[in-house]
């Protein structure tokens, strides 16, 4: 059981690795896109509510698809008065009731209400309400939902390594799988 657990939890932080390594270039993409809508602006006194749309919108992509791999390597925002005075298995204390009290339950409501908004949007066939803005609307509503699922499934991997290294007397196994990660 302890195989298969750590196994699930090992193909969870790949798969949030993997997208978080090419979400990751979105930046370069937006950071291109924005300098060159400047340029624009300032040069051709134009601008494009489609251009600022996308703008939104990878950013979006960005912060989104990248929850899961923010939380998987602890670059996530926390209040942490104490936390970084305790024991590893403290920690993981600390970690696994969070992550089971907060971040599942929510992601899961999260996950199901988006999920329905973006279902909605795609029935109706939504677009932007502005002129000359862009058409599917609903494709950055459903990044909603997958960047829910990427957490909840990222939540559902620390979990797993806290509780064995909270559990196990000897939590070497576990924190040889997180430093190979």
């Amino acid at each position: 059981m302890r195989q298969l657990l750590l196994g699930i939890s090992k193909v969870i932080d790949s798969i949030n690795d993997w997208v978080g390594q090419y979400v990751s270039w979105l930046n370069l993409g937006l950071v291109l896109l924005v300098c060159g809508d400047v340029i624009v602006r300032r040069v051709l006194g134009n601008s494009s509510a489609g251009i600022n749309e996308l703008e939104w919108h990878i950013f979006a992509l960005v912060f989104l698809l990248g929850m899961g791999y923010t939380f998987k390597h602890d670059r996530h925002v926390r209040v942490d008065l104490f936390y970084h005075n305790f024991k590893p298995k403290d920690k993981a204390r600390v970690d696994f009731i969070g992550t089971l009290i907060f971040l599942l339950p929510w992601s899961a409501i999260l996950l199901f209400y988006a999920w329905g908004y973006t279902a909605e949007s795609f029935r109706m066939g939504e677009t932007s309400p502005d002129p000359g803005g862009l058409p599917a609307r609903y494709l950055i509503k459903g990044a909603i939902s997958i960047g829910m699922l990427l957490l909840f499934l990222q939540g559902i991997s620390q979990v797993i390594k806290n509780a064995f290294t909270i559990w196990d007397n000897s939590s070497t196994e576990v924190d040889q799988h997180q430093n190979a990660q």
